[in-house]
């Protein structure tokens, strides 16, 4: 990879993280319900920063890579959509207040691609120290895969997640939200607040 290509991408990151921070720390830093006016604003913005990413890449790596991206993007977008309702389904079982959702779910977010980046550069790193595990890692890809097919229609039930489970031995949890909180302290004691739990 070349210096320049190196420095792109350092730039992108660093680019990615401060509109996040901007997102959190600046215009959304004091919880309130987002109404549709806004959602649409902020849902607008961030699809022009991906469109004037694509062109980006359109001018650095060309026509194909351009289109690979975008393909790539409308189809998570696409698949984005189906989130939306499991995502107000939790919010309604957890009884999420709509002022502290977009910080839940923002972090829950944050908290997704973090574990994501781990797995792939332990897979990367299995696969580079013994490369047989490939196969393993398919075969899971398929037993998945069915299994999603399968249950498509099946209800959801946020009680039954077993790390939700183990969550609820490990943490003492507040009753009532407490300001959007993730921790408050109760003399000594560090405590959870239902809004830490629902990301999980």
């Amino acid at each position: 990879m070349h210096l320049t290509e190196t420095l792109m991408w350092i730039l992108f990151n660093i680019f990615v993280i401060g509109m996040l921070a901007l997102d959190l720390g600046v215009f959304h830093r004091k919880a309130h319900e987002i109404k549709l006016k806004e959602a649409i604003i902020w849902s607008i913005v961030w699809i022009l920063l991906a469109l004037i990413f694509n062109v980006l890449v359109y001018f650095w790596h060309g026509t194909q890579a351009a289109l690979e991206f975008l393909t790539g993007y409308l189809v998570e977008k696409s698949l984005s959509m189906d989130n939306i309702f499991v995502f107000l389904m939790i919010f309604s079982y957890f009884g999420v207040k709509p002022m502290y959702q977009h910080k839940i779910l923002f972090w829950g977010i944050v908290g997704a691609v973090v574990m994501r980046a781990i797995f792939i550069f332990a897979g990367i790193t299995l696969i580079k120290l013994f490369h047989p595990i490939i196969y393993v890692f398919g075969a899971f890809l398929i037993f998945t895969g069915i299994k999603m097919g399968l249950q498509k229609d099946r209800e959801i039930h946020p009680e039954k997640n077993p790390v939700l489970k183990v969550f609820r031995k490990i943490f003492k949890i507040t009753p009532d939200y407490v300001d959007g909180k993730f921790f408050i302290r109760q003399g000594k004691n560090l405590i959870a607040t239902p809004a830490f739990r629902c990301p999980f």
